[in-house]
């Protein structure tokens, strides 16, 4: 930890590692999304060790849950995702992924919120465009959070990068987020590293950490 002009620098994952400044975000956990990565279950169970690590100690947990809007209701970004999402060229051929109330866009049952947690819907990839999301975490004096989830290449990135530009110390668990495209996620890892500006840590470690605040 640094210090300088009454501000506290973290600089590493204990550094961060602290309730009253680090939340938990657990990104897009949902069962049509976890049954397409070959090691879904693995990232369920590390999330779930995560959530309850975070529970058990005090941090705060954020859920993340990708909503699909009906295609009549959809603009121009929206179309031109899902149709490359579902490769298809005829607008006639779309459908909704993940309506909501819809079966693949509930959260694992694994991962469902406790009363105390929040879950923030989002029809963008970073989980921090035009959510309440960066509102909700400063507003409780947050400026870190480690993310977990699923797909790195997707999602986390975007969501990490985005945060960047907002100020915060993102912390990514390595093997707790999962990949549809292991050379893609790959490829996310080693730019956000050469970016710098955020941390990465794995499940265990993490734990420990969150289990001595």
């Amino acid at each position: 930890m640094r210090n300088a002009f009454g501000l506290s620098i973290p600089q590493t994952v204990a550094d961060a590692c602290k309730p009253t400044r680090m939340a938990l975000v657990i990104y897009d956990m949902q069962v049509g999304i976890v049954g397409q990565i070959p090691d879904g279950d693995k990232i369920v169970q590390a999330c779930v060790r995560l959530r309850d690590a975070a529970r058990a100690s005090g941090f705060r947990v954020f859920y993340t849950r990708h909503v699909s809007l009906p295609i009549a209701a959809s603009g121009v970004s929206q179309l031109r995702t899902a149709m490359q999402w579902q490769r298809v060229d005829d607008l006639d051929e779309l459908h909704a992924s993940f309506p909501q109330g819809s079966p693949q866009y509930q959260l694992v049952p694994e991962l469902t919120p406790n009363a105390d947690e929040v879950v923030f819907d989002k029809i963008t990839m970073s989980a921090f465009a035009a959510t309440p999301l960066d509102i909700a975490l400063r507003d409780c004096g947050i400026d870190s959070y480690a993310i977990a989830g699923i797909a790195m290449e997707v999602g986390i990135e975007p969501t990490v990068r985005h945060s960047l530009d907002l100020g915060y110390l993102p912390i990514m668990v390595t093997d707790a987020c999962g990949a549809g495209h292991p050379m893609a996620a790959q490829r996310s890892h080693a730019t956000l590293e050469f970016a710098g500006g955020s941390l990465m840590t794995d499940t265990e470690s993490l734990i420990d950490l969150m289990d001595r605040c």
